[in-house]
């Protein structure tokens, strides 16, 4: 089987190619694609707990821990500890992130709006329901 033939090597290579191209947008702007999709995934209201981000965005804590860093130490957190339970850290946005996250939201729906108008829904909602019978079966063990 050749590597274009493969579900995995598609999946991967799509990914990167919308990796690399928020990555661009996002270097206009003095963030990471990373940095965008933790924007996107505070509450401001509410501010959003350190633990709650990286289960939401599929990374690892350790990975998360340094975005957040790199994200504090650029101005678009601030974090908070919260009054009953002080090992609980929520993060909020700082004007500067408000300013980003508006940035990141806009991209990402950019990006959909001009794959919605160049692929007809029908396509898209049969790739959408293969993505998630692909994730479902992952998920329930039923590969390995």
């Amino acid at each position: 089987m050749k590597p274009e033939e493969t579900v995995d090597y598609n999946v991967k290579v799509c990914w990167h190619a919308i990796s690399r191209m928020y990555n661009t947008e996002a270097a206009k702007n003095d963030i990471t694609t990373s940095i965008g999709f933790v924007l996107l995934n505070i509450n401001q209201e509410t501010g959003t707990p350190a633990t709650k981000i990286a289960p939401l965005l599929g990374l690892e804590a350790r990975s998360l821990t340094r975005i957040l860093k790199s994200m504090e130490e650029k101005g678009l957190i601030y974090k908070v500890s919260d009054d009953k339970d002080k090992r609980l850290v929520r993060i909020f946005l700082t004007e500067k992130g408000l300013e980003k996250k508006e940035v990141s939201r806009r991209t990402v729906l950019h990006f959909n709006h001009k794959v919605q108008d160049a692929i007809p829904q029908e396509e898209l909602n049969t790739f959408f329901r293969v993505s998630e019978r692909i994730i479902n079966m992952i998920e329930n063990k039923e590969i390995f």
